[in-house]
């Protein structure tokens, strides 16, 4: 049995492998996995099936950080090192969940799509697996590691709330939750370089690059669906955001970074600063 064999246990298609991710509690672990998938399925070690996949409504958590509501969350100072930790600690956390939910899309919506698709958000999932690496290693220089601080229990929400949709979970997760990440990382990456954090700068370099791929899937995906369905992408995008997505798109967009990625702005202009339909 090779190296890869045992990482993937007995997985031998890409539904299996997936769930794997999914139950996989451990954060390191889980990242790893995640990037070993990549690896088996582009080599062709993993067969395009998903019989007796049975996707669970939540993924597998480590024992830390405690989750927290949002409203829970304790307020941070934004400066200096502590306060820097508090940022690394909370883009892991994004990141740990962005695994989970690059291979939730994979198992539950992958036997209804083409290989591509498949192929595009295993490439998602390890890239997702590689951004917690890297900031779970600065967390690391700094004294710590993920699961020091509490986070909060809200970005599973969005998964479970579109689990039934297809449509709707690429609206809400690449085309809305990622592509603000696109938004605010810019002048993150600006701060931290302004006080001395050149590494902590480029690993938010790396993962704002990756991230526009990951939002051009998404965009792709939702256009191809749509196109499909004869339906208009602006009205079925309004739609579906203010139905399925709790927060306010805020402005100001990144629109150079959303335009690349293939996110019209008549998609989410419309949306910002207004009152979502009672």
């Amino acid at each position: 049995m090779t190296d890869q064999e045992f990482k993937l246990g007995r997985a031998s298609s890409i539904g299996e492998a997936s769930i794997a991710v999914l139950q996989t509690a451990d954060a390191s672990a889980k990242a790893a996995l995640a990037q070993d998938v990549s690896v088996a399925w582009s080599a062709g070690d993993l067969s395009l099936s998903f019989d007796g996949t049975q996707v669970p409504d939540r993924p597998a958590r480590p024992a830390k950080p405690d989750l927290l509501l949002p409203r829970d969350m304790p307020r941070r100072r934004a400066g200096g090192e502590k306060g820097r930790f508090a940022l690394l600690h909370s883009l892991a956390h994004i990141e740990l969940n962005a695994i989970d939910l690059a291979f939730d899309m994979v198992a539950r919506f992958g036997p209804e799509q083409p290989r591509d698709f498949v192929s595009d958000w295993v490439q998602v999932g390890a890239e997702e697996g590689k951004h917690f690496n890297l900031l779970n290693a600065r967390l690391q220089a700094l004294s710590g590691t993920y699961g020091d601080l509490p986070a909060h229990d809200g970005l599973w929400d969005a998964a479970f709330s579109t689990r039934n949709d297809f449509l709707a979970r690429l609206a809400v997760v690449p085309m809305v939750l990622e592509a603000r990440g696109l938004d605010v990382t810019p002048a993150m990456i600006e701060k931290l370089i302004r006080v001395g954090d050149q590494e902590s700068a480029e690993i938010l370099t790396i993962i704002y690059e990756d991230e526009k791929g990951h939002v051009a899937a998404g965009s792709r995906w939702f256009s191809s669906e749509i196109s499909a369905q004869g339906l208009d992408a602006a009205v079925t995008f309004h739609d579906l955001v203010r139905r399925y997505f709790r927060g306010d798109l805020k402005r100001p967009f990144n629109d150079a970074a959303r335009t690349a990625a293939g996110l019209d702005p008549a998609l989410y202009e419309p949306l910002a600063d207004r009152p979502k339909d009672p």
